[in-house]
């Protein structure tokens, strides 16, 4: 069983911070890319930041520039840093992990969410 539980979320004015976290737990054999997602209300899920075991990274065009994702494999974790926030920031943050077994399958896991609301 593998759980994805994140911390973080909260309320804060715009050009504010957060930093989000989240830690994979469970029976866990090699976690391949790690990422954040987020689902603003009336929207669909988007692809905020993602990091591979290796450390390359990749943005969506909104945030880059004001968010940083970061990873620890050692602890397994994933880490979301996000600075300049804007009210349109506002959403539901989700984390996800690529999970790799010892026979070569890869499976996905999400987060329960973790939610941001940013005040004008």
């Amino acid at each position: 069983q593998v759980q994805l539980v994140e911390s973080g979320g909260g309320l804060v004015q715009a050009g504010g911070s957060l930093r989000l976290s989240c830690v994979a737990t469970g029976s866990i054999f090699i976690i391949d890319a790690m990422a954040w997602y987020r689902q603003a209300p009336g929207k669909q899920r988007e692809l905020v930041a993602r990091i591979t075991n290796v450390g390359s990274t990749n943005y969506a065009t909104s945030v880059k520039g004001r968010f940083t994702i970061s990873r620890d494999n050692a602890k397994n974790t994933v880490d979301l840093q996000m600075n300049s926030l804007k009210p349109e920031d506002t959403a539901v943050y989700y984390c996800y992990a690529d999970l790799l077994t010892a026979r070569g399958s890869k499976y996905g896991y999400w987060g329960q969410g973790t939610r941001v609301t940013v005040s004008s």
